[in-house]
């Protein structure tokens, strides 16, 4: 699961915002691919049981843990349902770990059983994301959210530049949208400008707390949801502006379990 790390915090972008819920968000780009919409209310949950009785349009979950029946069920209920996937990190933990060659592995990203991985060697990559976005499609997810985008600005073990960046996080967008998939930019703030075209919506933390939640209006203002969090602020510290802004934010723990506290 992907938390802001005390260390590192500064440089992990994610947007903040408090706004009502609005209702399902039917809209789908003529391609037929969702394309939520500014303002949606969210849930977000990475560990525990999930609780599918949120209401809410829009739930983010973890793409290995939950089968289709799950994505299913939530269907029922009225929700789109968000996979959520690490992309640009490593983890042990997962059923393909030992498909990935030890060259692509570098260092740790701060998270147990984690280590950032080579974007560049994209010939190796680009396979094996393929799979696990095949899998995201075929358990029914509307959309993916691609987790750890901007290694270029870590210490990664590896030479990575903003152009490389930039070439691996559109190559995902691309075969995402070739899997009728929406997508979802997270982090990468500098890059937006560039990759705004390319991305569906944001999924964002803690930018209201280091004053960056400005920085994604280019979302809003194409029309695009920009789905945010906020661990350590209070939700009348961050959801005026948030709702200013267009946001759909609320406050989380950082275990991203299913307590909830919306703008």
């Amino acid at each position: 699961m992907r938390r802001p790390l005390p260390l590192l915090a500064g440089l992990l972008l994610l947007a903040t915002a408090c706004t009502g819920v609005p209702g399902p968000d039917p809209k789908t780009t003529e391609e037929g691919r969702w394309r939520p919409a500014p303002g949606l209310g969210w849930q977000w949950q990475l560990s525990g049981r999930l609780d599918p009785t949120v209401d809410v349009p829009v739930y983010d979950i973890d793409g290995f843990d939950h089968p289709a029946s799950t994505v299913a069920d939530l269907h029922r209920r009225g929700r789109k349902v968000i996979c959520y996937l690490s992309t640009g990190a490593w983890e042990d933990f997962r059923p393909d770990a030992d498909d990935f060659p030890k060259t692509l592995l570098g260092k740790g990203n701060g998270w147990e059983g984690e280590r950032w991985l080579d974007i560049r060697r994209t010939d190796l990559l680009g396979p094996l994301m393929a799979k696990r976005l095949d899998m995201c499609r075929d358990k029914g997810f509307d959309a993916v959210e691609p987790d750890n985008m901007d290694g270029y600005r870590n210490r990664t073990g590896f030479p990575l530049t903003a152009a490389d960046q930039l070439r691996y996080n559109r190559l995902l967008a691309s075969m995402a949208h070739d899997r009728g998939l929406a997508v979802g930019l997270k982090n990468d703030l500098d890059q937006i400008p560039k990759l705004l075209p390319d991305f569906d919506f944001a999924v964002n933390e803690q930018c209201a707390e280091y004053d960056e939640c400005g920085r994604l209006a280019p979302f809003t203002a194409a029309g695009k949801a920009v789905f945010h969090v906020e661990y350590e602020l209070t939700t009348d510290q961050f959801c005026p502006q948030a709702r200013k802004l267009g946001l759909g934010s609320m406050r989380k723990r950082y275990e991203l379990d299913a307590w909830r506290e919306p703008c």
